[in-house]
């Protein structure tokens, strides 16, 4: 038979041998069908397709991390519109309520976090597999110890204590993630801490009620998804979960998400 590559052998059956040694080691260096290895999965770039349904499911996470901050803190963790509104009335009335300097402590928090994570996505390529699980894994590792902070740790009575300021940042400040994950692949629509501007173009789409519509799809996906999120935060907080059971599950939800990107399809 004549070799898959092409050549046809010629000589004696000492040519004929040593032919196939120089086909196979070529075969041997060429490695193309071979598994690679896991610097090099870690290495590659996720692909974009589908990657938005997984940026869609934070939106879960913003919702039970958001209704836990504002039931137990009275300020919110991702949603800064409404910590910058609380700033505001209480610069007006600094007297009347302590809810704007946790609403200012997540606020810097998550401007610094921003400042942060954004810096680490463009030092590395953004859309690298290790650099997304690394940027899930550390908004777990965030929430994680703001979670041990309300387990472990007596709570109290001071409103502006330690124990309640700093779960409030550690929160906040990882809060930003999600967001600049969502500008690393591309859909920068998708923040997860942001719902007024998708409201805005949903409503606004002249295709609102086409059938084969995907980006009126991601923007009613959103707010349905953050609202179900709300509720189940809503309901777990006053349950025996509480606030620190909610923490810890979104510090699971966390990675799964870590552990999605580390299997993405990588980009071709």
């Amino acid at each position: 038979m004549a070799p898959e590559n092409g050549y046809h052998p010629t000589g004696h059956s000492s040519s004929r041998h040593g032919g196939a040694d120089e086909e196979e080691a070529l075969l041997g260096g060429s490695r193309s069908t071979s598994k690679p290895s896991w610097q090099e999965h870690l290495i590659v770039a996720v692909h974009r397709d589908w990657a938005d349904v997984v940026l869609l499911l934070c939106y879960i996470i913003t919702g039970l991390l958001d209704s836990a901050s504002i039931s137990t803190w009275g300020s919110f963790v991702s949603m800064q519109t409404g910590n910058t509104v609380y700033i505001g009335l209480g610069l007006a009335a600094p007297a009347e309520s302590n809810r704007w300097v946790k609403s200012g402590v997540s606020l810097i928090s998550f401007c610094v976090g921003s400042f942060c994570f954004s810096r680490f996505h463009r030092h590395f390529v953004p859309s690298r597999r290790w650099v997304l699980c690394a940027s899930f894994l550390l908004q777990m590792l965030f929430i994680v110890v703001a979670a041990a902070i309300l387990t472990f740790v007596p709570k109290s009575s001071n409103e502006l204590d330690w124990t309640v300021l700093v779960p409030i940042a550690l929160v906040a400040f990882q809060s930003c993630g999600q967001a600049v994950v969502s500008r690393a692949l591309k859909y920068n629509a998708l923040t997860s801490v942001v719902l007024t501007s998708i409201y805005c173009d949903l409503f606004s789409d002249v295709e609102l009620f086409s059938v084969h519509n995907v980006e009126r799809n991601r923007r009613v996906g959103a707010p349905v998804l953050l609202l179900f999120g709300a509720v189940m935060g809503g309901l777990l907080v006053h349950s025996s979960v509480g606030a620190a059971g909610i923490l810890w599950i979104a510090a699971l939800l966390k990675l799964l998400v870590a552990l999605v990107w580390f299997f993405w399809r990588a980009a071709e």
